[in-house]
């Protein structure tokens, strides 16, 4: 039995990647589940001594500093989180012949493209989210057997995220006021588990057999932020006016990429998946509100 180690479980993405690990697919693995409280990622020691403790075969990297705005006053906090901690279990997955996945994001471009960013087009990171996540990313890449997915735009029924603010939003407002000139793909966060624990078997079939790499990974489909909070509240019948506005009527302390979506052709020709429209993910979401 291979044994995976997800960090973060406490977050949107480690919850869903919880759920999953209790069904008959995947019961070829044992899970670690961890968060802040029983492993500290950002403590070197502690990640050694983890891995003098556990055998570990795979990392699922979920940890992250994700609050945008806040890291440009916490950039110390953000970097650790996001580049030194990777660091560590990249270290550790070196020492222990382990495979890493680690999760990334489209804020390591910055947004001035028009055509669907593939993972060798140049990073450009206009914040400092997105600077870390790129260190984060370079750091597993220099590793033989680690893998970067970028995502865009993750939400589920759990957490802090943009679905979660609009529901809550929207059943107390009779309007919202929600930006139309950023544009990229939302991503359900059980679709996006689901294809890393399917490259989490791809990378444990064998040494040879599934090296690493970098991939995008979105829903399919395109839609600004108005597009995607008027369909939030059309599906879950909520009453709620959402006014388009620009970017610069809606001030905020992070600079964010006005286009950001992601070519997913590699993920997809590589290991013959199909990705679901962000509508029909959206009312698979929804779903599980009932």
């Amino acid at each position: 039995m291979k044994k995976v180690l997800i960090t973060g479980s406490g977050g949107q993405l480690g919850k869903e990647l919880e759920g999953l690990s209790y069904t008959h697919p995947y019961k070829e693995f044992r899970f670690f589940l961890t968060d802040q409280d029983n492993l500290d990622i950002t403590d070197r020691d502690q990640v050694n001594r983890f891995f003098e403790n556990n055998q570990v075969d795979c990392i699922i990297n979920c940890a992250a500093y994700t609050d945008v705005d806040r890291a440009e006053s916490e950039q110390e906090t953000a970097m650790l989180v996001n580049s030194e901690a990777v660091k560590s279990l990249v270290n550790a997955a070196r020492v222990n012949n382990s495979r890493i996945i680690q999760v990334s994001t489209d804020y390591v471009f910055d947004g001035t493209g028009h055509i669907p960013y593939k993972e060798e087009d140049p990073v450009n990171p206009v914040s400092v989210y997105g600077k870390t996540k790129l260190e984060g990313e370079r750091a597993v890449l220099e590793y033989e057997y680690g893998t970067v997915v970028r995502s865009s735009w993750l939400y589920s029924p759990h957490g802090d995220n943009f679905f979660g603010k609009i529901l809550l939003n929207g059943t107390e407002k009779d309007e919202l006021r929600v930006v139309f000139d950023q544009v990229g793909t939302p991503t359900y966060a059980r679709d996006l588990a689901r294809v890393l624990l399917s490259l989490a078997e791809h990378a444990l079939a064998g040494n040879d057999a599934f090296r690493g790499g970098l991939f995008h990974y979105s829903n399919e489909g395109v839609c600004s932020w108005y597009d995607f909070a008027v369909e939030i509240l059309k599906l879950t019948g909520t009453n709620c006016r959402v006014i388009p506005v620009e970017t610069g009527q809606y001030p905020s302390v992070a600079k964010r990429p006005h286009y950001s979506v992601l070519n997913k052709s590699l993920i997809k020709s590589r290991f013959s998946i199909s990705i679901p429209h962000w509508k029909e993910s959206l009312i698979s979401c929804i779903d599980q509100l009932v």
